[in-house]
Formats: C-alpha cells, structure tokens, sequence
C-alpha cells in the first residue's frame, strides 16, 4: 500500500482525515494537508507534538529522547507526530481544538435518494454524496442542514464507511424542523452536511463488545456492525435494543441480518411499555446478561437519551460494574450529541 488513512481527532469532537504516504511523518503529513499540528521541535526532543494513538499500526523509531516520550508513555499509546510512521490506517487522538490547529469541518453536497418511513416512529434518510464517498469512523455523525430553515440537526450514520450512498435513522418529532421537512422531501432535492464529528466511534476491537441501544441511538450501532461484519470480527458481540414502545423497535430485520453475518453475534429487545405484549419488558439494564459483562472484560458502546444513558451509569455504579472500556453518547431530537 502506497498510503495510509489517518484520521485526526480533535477535542472538540472535528475529525479530519489526512493522506500519509509510504515512510511519511503524521507530522509532515498533517502539515501537508494545512493542518498545523502541535509542534515545536520536530526532533523528538521537546514532546509537543505528543498525541494518542488509538488504533493502527506504526513504527517510532528511536530518534527521540526519553524526556520527550517514555516508555511507559509509549506502552500506553502515546506518540510523538513528527515521529510516528503509520503501517497501516490509524486514529489518532489530538489534545488540541481543530480551531488551534487551524483547520475545520469538512462540508460536503448531496442529493435525496429516498425516505423511508418506520411506522410513526422514525424515517430511514438515505443521501447520494455528490463526488467521493465521504469519510468517517463508524458511530460518528454530522450535522445536516434543513432546507429552507437556516437550521442543522445532528445524526449519526446508520451506514458504514466507504459508501456514496449514506443513510441515518431519524426520530419523528410532530411538528420538529428535519420531520416536517421529511413529510415533503423527494428524490434529488439538495442536502448539505458538515462532519464528520464526535468521540463515539468504534475502536480496535480487541475484546467482547456489549452494545446497548436507545431509540434512534441504535443507528451507531448499525454502522459499527456493518463494519464488523466486513472485518469477519470473531469476537463476541451481544447489542441490547431498548425502546419505549413496540412501534418505537425499528430496524429488527436489519439486525438481525447480523446473525448470519457475525458467528458470534447476539441481541435482545426490550420495550419499556408495562402493557406491551413484548417478552421483555422494562429497561435495558434489567435484561444484561452477567456473560456479556465477561467480569468486566469488555469494552461497552451505549448511546441513547439523556435518561437511559445516566441509568446505565447508575446501574454499573451501582453494582459494581468497571469495564476495560465504556464508550457513550446521549442525544436529544434536537441538540447535537455529547460524547465521552
């Protein structure tokens, strides 16, 4: 391979997607691409340019000093850019705002290619974007502007990487800005968007994955199992799909579609409506399985409303709970995603 992907996340949630060539610096890369990294030497003496590698395979060399990176640092993931040379596509965890690195959104055109409404509860938006498929880590979202309303609403793609076709799974609001325009969109009318953002995406995976899923929160989820399912992922998978109605469980066939895709991948729905029919009643956190926590070996992706997400919390507080990793991200209809 003569180039590798390097996907540069900021704190302040921007992603920007840089070209490094065969034997490139991250550093001379970023720079490449007008994207003033932190740097001060650039020799691997004064540790400035120190970031966090979170998946990818690179070479360091050994030109720096131990004051700049130490090996305990270097255990950890942590890297200096202007001595970093990727072996393969990796992300890369910036200390820095993209605004003190000078750069930006990305923002990009394109079409409807069609609406798909799921009872009363949510619409399946698929976009044509006009030129390359646009780039972005699976369970990031963007922000997509309303036609004619000078307003943008935040959506995670339900799709995966790599595709010109995007889709996002969308919650009907009566009376809201995206689902009122939603009633009357038709094919090839313009859409623009601005992203990709945000700190909830897949990482390596490297052990059990318990995912657990709100409402429209499982459109993440969609697109980090279609990834996984590229990938021939062998690990566990278990996904939890809560919702406050029956009507509110969309999607079902797709996922489980994953079944024969993924050898060890299960799920469960659970409705919280005490007069639905449904064989699992109540909240998500009343229906994980203790296997699926394998005693705390495993990284936990949840995403849903502000409520679930804090009684998630709550309930690994409560019991105990530590796994290796928890990723989360709680949205409203009508505010952009909070992720940590």
């Amino acid at each position: 391979m003569s180039s590798y992907n390097i996907a540069l996340n900021f704190e302040d949630g921007v992603t920007r997607f840089v070209e490094c060539k065969a034997g490139e610096k991250v550093l001379d890369a970023a720079f490449r691409a007008k994207i003033n990294l932190p740097m001060d030497c650039s020799d691997g003496v004064c540790g400035t340019c120190k970031c966090r590698a979170e998946s990818g395979r690179y070479d360091l060399g050994d030109e720096y000093i131990e004051d700049a990176l130490s090996d305990g640092e270097k255990q950890s993931g942590l890297v200096l850019t202007c001595q970093m040379v990727p072996q393969s596509d990796c992300v890369i965890a910036v200390p820095a705002s993209s605004t003190a690195c000078k750069t930006a959104q990305s923002r990009f055109a394109a079409t409807v290619a069609n609406v798909e409404p799921h009872n009363d509860a949510a619409v399946v938006l698929e976009l044509n974007v006009a030129g390359a498929a646009p780039v972005f880590l699976a369970g990031q979202y963007v922000n997509i502007d309303v036609p004619g309303s000078g307003q943008h609403r935040s959506y995670s793609f339900s799709s995966a990487p790599g595709e010109t076709n995007v889709r996002f799974l969308i919650k009907k609001i009566p009376g809201g800005t995206m689902s009122t325009w939603l009633e009357s969109a038709r094919p090839g009318e313009r859409v623009e968007m601005t992203g990709p953002l945000g700190s909830f995406y897949l990482r390596a995976v490297q052990r059990p994955l318990l995912f657990l899923a709100g409402g429209t929160g499982l459109a993440p989820f969609l697109s980090m199992l279609e990834v996984l399912a590229r990938d021939r992922s062998q690990q566990q998978i278990h996904l939890i799909y809560g919702a406050t109605r029956d009507l509110d469980l969309v999607q079902v066939e797709a996922i489980e579609a994953y079944g024969a895709r993924l050898p060890n991948f299960t799920f469960g729905t659970v409705v919280a409506d005490p007069t639905s029919t449904h064989p699992r009643k109540g909240w998500v956190t009343q229906h994980i399985p203790a296997q699926c926590l394998n005693d705390g070996d495993v990284d936990v992706y949840l995403c849903g409303p502000p409520p679930m997400v804090d009684a998630v919390r709550g309930y690994f507080d409560e019991h105990g709970i530590t796994p290796h990793s928890f990723h989360y991200e709680k949205f409203t209809p009508n505010a952009a995603a909070v992720a940590v």
